[in-house]
Formats: C-alpha cells, structure tokens, sequence
C-alpha cells in the first residue's frame, strides 16, 4: 500500500477507538449497561449493529473462495451459516419470543423455562459453558481470517516461532478489545453503526469496478485447494458456474478439499434442515444478544427487518470480488489461493486511495464481528457463572472488573487455538455443522415440547458437543453432513433419555413460561391451563406466523441472489427473481409486517 492508503487506515482505526472511549462511562454503571445498553439503544443501531457483526472478514473470505471456486453452487453451500437464514426465523417470531423473557443471556434463560430447582441451574451452567466453548471456537475463525487478510496487506515478520498472520491478526484483536473491554455493548454497537457507514462504502466502490470493468467469460479456469496443501486447475463454463437453480452433483477433482461437496444436492438438504432447525429454535451469542436488547416486540421486529435488507448488500460485494478473482486470472495467471482472492483483488486490482478505504472498510467488517462476540461471550461467565454460582453478593464494581478480565481470557485462548487450524473453510465447517449440530436440537425442542426439562437440555447439549469435538480429533475428514447427523443424533439420544428419567418442571413455572413467550407447539397440558380469550390471542399470532415464515426465508434467498445476478449481468435470471421477491414482499407485508404490534 502507499503511504495515503496507510493514513486512511489510521485515520479509521482512531475513530473507531475514540468513539469506543467515548462511551466508556455511559456503559460502566452496571452490568446491564455493560451487556444491553440499558435496553435503550434505538432499533435501527442494533439492526445496523448486527450486519456489521455479520459481515465479518473471515466469512467474506471463505464466502468469496466458494462462489469464486465454484459459483452459485457456492452460494448454496453457505446456506449452512453464511446466507444467515436464521434472521427470517427472528425477524418473524424467534426475535420477539428471546426478547419477552427480558433477560441478559440465553443461560439466564434457562431459569425462566425450566425454573431455578437443581435441573434449572444445570441447564443453566451447561448453556453458559457451552457457549463460551462457541465464542472461544468464533474467535479462532475470525483470527485465521484476519490473519490471511492482514497478512496480505502489512509486512510485519515471523518471530519467536510463530508465523505473520498469528501476529497481524493479534494487532487486530488488541485494537478492538480497546474499545470492546471499555464500553461494552454501547461501544460495540455505535461503533459497528460507524463501521458499517465505512463497510457501505467499500461495497459501492468494489461494487462499481466490477460492474463496469469486468464480464464473466463463456470458459474460464479457476483454483481448488488439494489436501495436501497444494491447488488445482478446474474448468467451468458460463452457464453451469451461474446457475441459479442448485446443481444436484458436482464433478470435483476427488483430490480436492472442496471434493466433499460433490453431493451438493444431498449437503444442501443437510443445510436446509439444520437452518430450519437452528432457525426454529433459535440461536446465542452476539445475534440474540440485539434482542434482549431491544425495546418491545415491534422494534424487534424492525432491527431484524433492517437488519436482513442490510446484510443483503454482502452478497453483490462477494460476487464483485469473485468476478474480479476470475478477470484476472483469465488475463494473467490463476489466483492459486480461493480463500486469498478477496486480499489478492484488492492488493493487485484497485487503484492506490481507494485501496486504503477498502482495506479500512475489511478491517471495519473484521472488528464489528470480533467485538460482538467477545462482548456476548463474556456475560456468560459474568453473569451465569460468576454472579450466579461463585459470587451472588459481588459489587457492581466486581462484576464489571469480571466482566472486563473474561473478555480479555477467552480472547487469548482463541488466538492460541488459531495456530492449531490450517484454513478457514475447516474451522467455518466445524463450527457450523459439528459443534453447532450438538446444541441444534436441544436449542430446539426447549420451545415446542412442554414435557423438555432442565436434565434434558443437560444431557443433549453435554452429548452433543462431546461429540462434535471427539469428531473433530478422531475423524476430522468425515463429510459435514455425516459430522452433522453425529452430533445431532447423539444430543437427540441424550435429551430424550435425560428427559424422560427425570420428573418434568413445575405447573407454576411451565404455565408462567408459556404465558410470557407464548411459542406454538405440544404444550397441550399447559394450554389446558389457560382463559379461551387469552388463548385465542395466542392461536391467532401463531397461526399468523407459522404461515409467515414459509414466505420469509425464500424471500430473503431471493433478496440475496436477486444483487449477484445483477453484478454477473444475468439478466434473465435477475428479471425472474425480482418479480418473484416483488409478489413474496407483498405477501409478507400482508402477514406479518402491519401485525407488528406497536
């Protein structure tokens, strides 16, 4: 880079601490300030919060490295965790269910489903560890991914034994732990709202390039990564790379890593049925943390709305890059590297200026990933373990100093682990469809079965993940869909057995619970409980938002693929998705938006 593209990096990276400075004192009250923001941030920050937190730099990578290796069959592969259809399941009804229980974590919780007897504080401990287990496994991710981007752009040396990206990815970590450690949740989200006006920018810029500069060619070649470490030529045409209906196989070199996607019709099936269960059921970390916060149902239903048109805007970014990746190599010689062409376009490709915003606005996405996460992972030992099991009489002071020191432990473990994962793609795949697919069904089966208790929830969550990391030491090779059936069936196993050995939880507390979320589902005995009126009002949102949802998540699929075919120049394919997300905005519309209540 050139000394202007290194100011404008500079002059981003201070704004971004100063601004997280700014509101250190407004988030050092108490804890709740320090996790929710007093649950008076304003929906359209939260909502513009969490798309910055979603468009993280290692996501973008390896979401770049499949489209551009593999084409629109990419994007459906990352309907496993990078297409986040799980925001048409919060944007409809999980967003609203989480924020009635007015709590601070998905472990705290736990007492409101299941009560605060011995198998309530069980599920509670067990939600909390295992999450912080996920936020340890997230940060390895994202320093993998900023290690290879920042890597790419400033020259700092191997020393003491460890490699350049171990330490330009831990200059990005202490850089946003500046900010993240001081002024918490408030913090993280108006800093996210300023890098996402940055990261808005970088996508207009690429956006525009690649659109006016590059085409996609009838043949052209592009790279696949080997086991062994080395890469692969392969060939696509036009026609295939961009189709916008799912291929049913693939024929993949077999010494390629990306060779487990071969069966792409029976992995997208696998992915369908893990985001419709994850969607259903709800998820943990940085997303649901937007929801405790938020000010009423309606406003959760706004940030999430906002928050999905936001997010759409990745994908044309994605896409520009791809297209870019394959310009070039059709001109010059092929990028060796997928998961590399994302810093490789923008080191070789844009012009010097714009190269320093673009790299500012990666580094922006990067962050805002990085920050919400360790801000939401490190309320559940604060607030879950510590202040509920270790130290219930501890001083706001305490808690805060705890809160501080947590974030700061589980960040230096991620960063250890990162040196023992060799690319992105693997660890992405194991958190998504392994270690995930252990919480998947106990996640699940707490909003929709009346008869699920705390043992239950124990025992799935607890066989589940031990599963998914056994998995990962014993058989790290095995297909994700196998690694998904392992961990899920196994967690089933022991949620049933755990359940149905032990006494169910309270009337009291079931009736109380059902009352507050109102979820739908086998809560026969409980409904039994309850006035016709206010049962009817419960029937009638339910019926309205199973109905919803079946439009909700092809809707936001559409929205997505509708911006790539206009960046590929797929005209055809771009008119059809655009009458189609036309008639199915309509329709949610009518379902679901002007129900929101106010």
């Amino acid at each position: 880079m050139a000394v202007i593209d290194y100011v404008i990096v500079l002059v981003y990276l201070t704004g971004m601490v100063l601004i997280g400075l700014y509101f250190q004192r407004k988030a050092s009250g108490n804890i709740d300030s320090y996790f929710l923001g007093d649950r008076g941030i304003p929906w359209w920050a939260l909502g513009a919060s969490g798309m910055s937190s979603n468009l993280d730099i290692s996501g973008t990578m390896i979401n770049v490295a499949l489209v551009y290796a593999l084409g629109m069959s990419g994007f459906f592969i990352e309907i496993r965790g990078g297409v986040t259809l799980i925001m048409a399941f919060l944007m409809i009804f999980m967003g609203k269910w989480n924020r009635r229980a007015q709590v601070m974590t998905l472990a705290e919780w736990m007492h409101l489903r299941f009560g605060q007897r011995r198998d309530g504080d069980i599920a509670r401990l067990i939600a909390a560890v295992s999450i912080i287990v996920v936020t340890i496994a997230m940060i390895t991710y994202f320093a993998i991914g900023s290690g290879k981007f920042i890597g790419e752009f400033l020259e700092i040396p191997a020393f003491w034994g460890l490699p350049p990206e171990f330490w330009a990815a831990t200059l990005m970590i202490v850089l946003a732990m500046i900010y993240t450690v001081a002024s918490g949740l408030y913090g993280v989200v108006w800093t996210d709202v300023f890098q996402g006006a940055i990261i808005f920018g970088t996508i207009i810029i690429i956006t525009f390039i690649a659109f006016t500069k590059y085409a996609l060619p009838e043949t052209f070649q592009v790279s696949l990564p080997l086991r062994d470490g080395g890469f692969i030529a392969h060939e696509w045409t036009r026609g295939d790379w961009l189709s916008a209906i799912p291929h049913w196989k693939l024929n993949l070199p077999a010494e390629s890593t990306y060779s487990m996607f071969n069966f792409i019709g029976i992995a997208i099936i696998f992915y369908l049925i893990k985001v419709v269960i994850e969607g259903s059921g709800g998820t943990s970390g940085y997303m649901i943390q937007r929801y405790f916060a938020a000010k009423n149902d309606r406003e959760a239903g706004l940030l999430s709305l906002f928050w999905t048109f936001l997010l759409s805007f990745r994908w044309p970014f994605i896409a520009a890059i791809a297209l870019m990746g394959i310009g070039y190599g059709a001109q010059n010689v092929i990028i060796s590297d997928p998961e590399k062409v994302l810093p490789f376009v923008i080191n070789e490709m844009v012009p010097i200026g714009v190269k320093g915003f673009l790299v500012a606005g990666l580094m922006a996405a990067a962050m805002s990933t990085f920050d919400s996460t360790v801000n939401a992972g490190a309320a559940y030992w604060v607030r879950d373990i510590y202040q509920a099991y270790i130290n219930p009489k501890a001083s706001e002071k305490t808690l805060m100093s705890h809160s501080r020191w947590a974030s700061v432990i589980i960040v230096i473990i991620g960063l250890v682990f990162s040196l023992f994962v060799k690319n992105i793609n693997e660890i992405w795949g194991w958190i998504t469809m392994s270690i995930g697919a252990g919480m998947i069904v106990p996640m699940l089966v707490r909003w929709y079965w009346w008869r699920f208790n705390g043992y239950g929830f124990a025992w799935g969550i607890a066989s589940g993940m031990i599963t998914a990391i056994l998995q990962r030491i014993f058989m790290p090779e095995i297909p994700e869909y196998w690694s998904f059936t392992l961990a899920s069936g196994v967690s089933l196993i022991g949620l049933i057995a755990g359940t149905l050995l032990t006494p169910p939880s309270s009337d009291e507390v079931l009736a109380n619970f059902y009352k507050t979320t109102r979820p739908f589902g086998f809560w026969g005995p409980v409904r039994a409980r309850i006035s016709s009126t206010e049962l009817e009002a419960i029937h009638t949102e339910n019926r309205r938002d199973i109905s919803a949802i079946f439009f909700a998540v092809p809707w936001q699929v559409i929205l997505f693929m509708g911006w790539m075919m206009f960046i590929f120049r797929s005209w055809t394919q771009f008119g059809v998705l655009m009458i189609m997300l036309v008639i199915l905005s309509v329709i949610l519309y009518y379902k679901w938006f002007r129900h929101l209540e106010k």
